[in-house]
């Protein structure tokens, strides 16, 4: 008797994508309950402050986004456009939520590329992404109406594509030189990450296309800008602010008669000079540019005219002229600021009013009704968002600009004393970064040196131009945390050369296939 076989089914349906997703889940499912945990802090963030945190710095993005006929005199728009673009939803809760998605989002962008780019295991690539899921600071940034979580989001972003593609065409470097101009657009500290990337693909002989697609990507943008500022402020620039910045990090030591200022000759400068000696000037700058106190000149030009282009181009000179004549105090000043940065502990710097403002506090916050473009600040957000309690306090119709509820307040004020990231770990995370580098010399430090660069140049940006503030440190934390996984792949030994194609990831993979050393070092 002959039995005919049935025929082989050649028409088996694919998995369906409630499977695909199981098995994804499963694939990174270390990852998914850490992102899910960090998502949940979040909410409870959102429960105990609603509807947002503030710190000095909002109300001018405020009124950016209340009054956006003109650009900010002090900082760049970027910032403020998205609140505009978020404004007719009415809802600062709904402007820090979306914050809080764009540190997950930060979170995801690690952990992709370093298992999908550099094959780390879901343990590792997760634990780079640990410090921005959980770091308490990192939450209560994101819940503040700040441009920081944004401009950590654009600078992880532009890293990530650029460290994700080998070859890299026209059309990639558009779409990183776009990133790279609204990073500009948040942060002025963004538009010298363009020259760190630049720089880093012509050391990868990246092709002339994709570099000159990249900078005039990031050129129109700025430009346009900086014509639009050139119409409402009459100079060709950004802000008005980077001389008076810098000014103020002079302060401290600017010394006149070492720097020979001629008050017969050079009138404006002298008005600059600080009449206290260096010594009584106390350990930091601030006071000389905002308040007014006995010693501060800076406001000596009049009521209105702190960020004017003449006062910007004065108090540039100025701190031009101290930095030349006084390098050794200076350069002095910039290394205490940058070793400031890797303490364990986080001494109250520059006050205890700024300190506080990093803090998850137990009180409501009342906002300030300071002068603003068209109004006062108090009022700005209350165009932004009428859904803002008001109260009557000492006789006076108050806005509240936070509204405290336990018990979630109270959780997170407990939680932030317990769960940071220590200074001294990001300089543990930079040194293993600098490692890394190192013994990829021969490759002028391979993928490690972008993030490493990015990291350090971020930390040392501000004690050279401004002044250490502990919210600097937050945007090098996630290129740190890169840095260093990337250099731990192999160990710290030398990566051996190979000609081999890297092997790619598919999605279908148990776990993700490590690049191989030639070619992802």
């Amino acid at each position: 008797m002959v039995t005919v076989a049935d025929r082989p089914r050649l028409d088996v349906p694919p998995p369906d994508r409630v499977t695909r997703l199981r098995a994804f889940l499963h694939r990174h499912r270390l990852f998914v309950a850490a992102l899910v945990l960090a998502f949940l802090l979040r909410v409870v963030t959102m429960l105990g402050y609603g509807p947002a945190l503030w710190f000095n710095d909002s109300y001018e993005y405020v009124s950016g986004a209340v009054n956006p006929d003109r650009p900010s005199a002090l900082r760049p728009n970027g910032y403020s456009f998205l609140l505009l673009a978020l404004r007719p939803l009415h809802s600062f809760g709904l402007v820090v939520f979306v914050q809080h998605l764009m540190g997950l989002g930060i979170a995801v962008l690690i952990y992709t590329l370093l298992r999908g780019r550099f094959g780390l295991p879901g343990w590792g690539a997760t634990l780079a992404a640990v410090p921005v899921l959980f770091d308490a600071y990192q939450i209560q940034l994101e819940h503040l109406v700040m441009s920081d979580a944004m401009f950590m989001l654009l600078v992880v972003a532009v890293i990530t594509l650029v460290l994700w593609h080998r070859r890299m065409s026209w059309r990639i470097g558009a779409v990183i030189g776009l990133l790279l101009a609204l990073t500009a657009l948040t942060r002025s500290i963004g538009l010298p990450i363009l020259a760190l990337v630049v720089a880093y693909l012509l050391v990868k002989r990246t092709a002339w296309k994709t570099i000159a697609a990249m900078i005039t990507a990031c050129a129109l943008p700025v430009v346009g800008y900086m014509a639009w500022f050139a119409s409402a402020h009459g100079n060709f620039a950004m802000t008005n602010s980077d001389g008076a910045i810098l000014y103020m990090r002079t302060a401290l030591f600017a010394d006149c008669e070492k720097m020979r200022v001629d008050p017969r000759k050079e009138l404006e400068l002298a008005l600059l000079c600080i009449s206290a000696p260096p010594g009584q000037r106390g350990f930091s700058g601030q006071k000389y540019l905002w308040w007014a106190q006995n010693g501060q000149r800076f406001h000596a030009f009049g009521v209105g005219s702190t960020f004017t282009p003449e006062t910007n181009k004065t108090a540039s000179a100025f701190a031009q002229r101290a930095i030349l004549s006084q390098p050794l105090d200076y350069l002095s000043l910039v290394a205490g600021d940058f070793f400031r940065a890797f303490h364990w502990d986080r001494p109250r710097f520059p006050d205890f009013n700024t300190y506080r403002q990093y803090e998850f506090l137990p009180e409501n916050k009342i906002l300030p009704a300071w002068s603003s473009y068209r109004g006062s600040t108090d009022t700005d957000a209350q165009k932004y968002d009428p859904g803002l309690r008001t109260a009557q306090i000492q006789g006076k119709l108050r806005v509240i600009g936070t509204d405290v509820h336990d018990p979630w307040a109270g959780f997170m004020q407990g939680y932030q004393r317990i769960v940071r990231l220590p200074g001294l770990v990001i300089g543990v995370l930079l040194l293993i970064g600098l490692a890394g580098v190192a013994v990829r010399w021969r490759r002028l430090g391979g993928p490690v040196l972008l993030p490493w660069l990015a990291a350090f140049g971020l930390i040392l940006a501000p004690a050279a131009t401004a002044e250490f503030d502990y919210r600097y440190l937050l945007p090098a934390v996630p290129l740190a945390c890169l840095a260093a996984a990337i250099s731990l792949r192999h160990g710290l030994s030398r990566p051996a050369a190979s000609g081999a194609p890297a092997t790619p990831v598919t999605p279908s993979s148990g776990t993700a296939s490590a690049p191989t050393t030639g070619s992802a070092g």
